[in-house]
């Protein structure tokens, strides 16, 4: 998996990873996520989660490994 790759709800995550917000998947930008849902770290087999404050699905970019 390469720095930077995209993910999107529901994905399931391949690596101990850090990822962060990247838009949603219904194309806009707003409401921006809250600071703690903004970036996340997922392990190997946990599903990639949508923004909770404005229950929309995400994009997630990976960031680095954890």
């Amino acid at each position: 998996m390469a720095a930077s790759e995209r993910f999107k709800t529901g994905q399931t995550s391949t690596a101990n990873a850090y990822y962060e917000w990247d838009g949603y998947t219904d194309g806009t930008q707003t409401p921006a996520p809250t600071a703690e849902e903004h970036k996340i770290r997922l392990d190997s087999g946990e599903v990639f989660p949508p923004v909770n404050s404005c229950d929309k699905g995400a994009y997630w970019r990976l960031t680095s490994y954890a």
